[in-house]
């Protein structure tokens, strides 16, 4: 563990002091950091290098870049959650409000960045979704059929342009992002930077999730399931992560035959039926709640919310003559 000492010591820099600074506003790269600190690059990495090895803050590898955050565990998070407290001086306040001006510039590159990544790919999106209901109706939708639950901490899984974590922020307590593409992330980063709930950002693949075993509250994969070419994979690897009694929410398409898709826009299956993701479910241990179907345009959206068996959802017990135990059939 860090000693207290240790953290005091890292923190006692000018440099270190404006770092910190920046990243309880946001996750930034050593790239960023140099360029809002106008410094070298060598010499922020020097510092970030000590505040690290104090347990002030974290790295977290996303493709070629590296990304920095203050560090969430152990005695740093309260101390760096009252630094609004701490008693700068008349100096100190006036840099730290520069470096603050200069994020906002950073901000924007980002928000362009992702503008003209959307700019670049609106056709084949706009093409996709003419072809079904219209997503406000299948936000809605999602939202109604989790309505009353406790999300928890929430993973999104595929989060693209991070819409889901979105519109689930406001009922979760903590999110987490998942996404293969480091471009898709970027735009995530960008989308979700004024969002109060802690959302984490992460690059990674369904099939092989980066959480532990029953770690998660609840799970979304909304219109990514159709890029798997071994969906039930995907769906098992999901519940290994989803605690007991937690939830996970599917969107997609019924089955259908537009074959453009596979060219078009990657997608690997073409559609889904209730019987299949029931199937599917079943074998992971999920539950399947209920399911709902949005007609509108030449491909239907499906909804499918299961739920994580837990203890409470298995067969009575009952006793033989002899006292042994034996399961009845459920």
């Amino acid at each position: 563990m860090t000693e207290l000492l240790d953290i005091f010591r890292a923190l006692a820099d000018p440099t270190r002091l404006r770092i910190v600074a920046l990243l309880r506003a946001m996750e930034l790269a050593i790239g960023e950091l140099a360029v809002v600190l106008d410094q070298s690059q060598p010499r922020v990495s020097r510092h970030v290098r000590i505040l690290v090895d104090a347990g002030v803050v974290e790295r977290r590898r996303e493709g070629s870049w590296v990304f920095l955050r203050i560090a969430r565990e152990g005695p740093v998070g309260d101390i760096i959650a009252r630094a609004e407290n701490w008693p700068f001086s008349a100096r100190e306040a006036r840099v730290i409000a520069h470096d603050a001006r200069r994020l906002a510039a950073v901000r924007t590159e980002r928000e362009a960045a992702a503008e003209r990544y959307f700019a670049e790919h609106a056709a084949e999106w706009d093409a996709i979704r003419s072809r079904h209901v219209a997503e406000s109706e299948v936000e809605a939708a999602m939202l109604a059929m989790v309505a009353g639950r406790r999300l928890g901490h929430l993973l999104d899984i595929g989060t693209g342009t991070g819409r889901m974590a979105e519109i689930f922020a406001p009922t979760a307590r903590r999110i987490t992002a998942l996404d293969r593409s480091p471009d898709m992330l970027r735009i995530a980063r960008a989308k979700l930077a004024g969002q109060t709930v802690p959302i984490d950002l992460v690059q990674g693949d369904f099939l092989n999730l980066p959480m532990d075993d029953a770690s998660i509250d609840s799970i979304v994969i909304h219109q990514a399931l159709h890029f798997a070419h071994e969906p039930d994979r995907a769906i098992a690897e999901a519940a290994r992560v989803l605690r007991g009694g937690g939830h996970l929410l599917i969107v997609d398409f019924a089955p259908h035959e537009d074959e453009e898709l596979r060219t078009l826009a990657a997608h690997a299956r073409l559609g889904f039926s209730d019987a299949q993701i029931r199937g599917w479910f079943a074998s992971a241990g999920l539950l399947l709640e209920s399911a709902q179907t949005l007609e509108g345009g030449t491909l239907a959206v499906k909804l499918w919310l299961g739920r994580r068996r837990s203890d409470e959802d298995q067969p009575p017990v009952a006793r033989d003559g002899d006292g042994s135990r034996k399961r009845l059939a459920a």
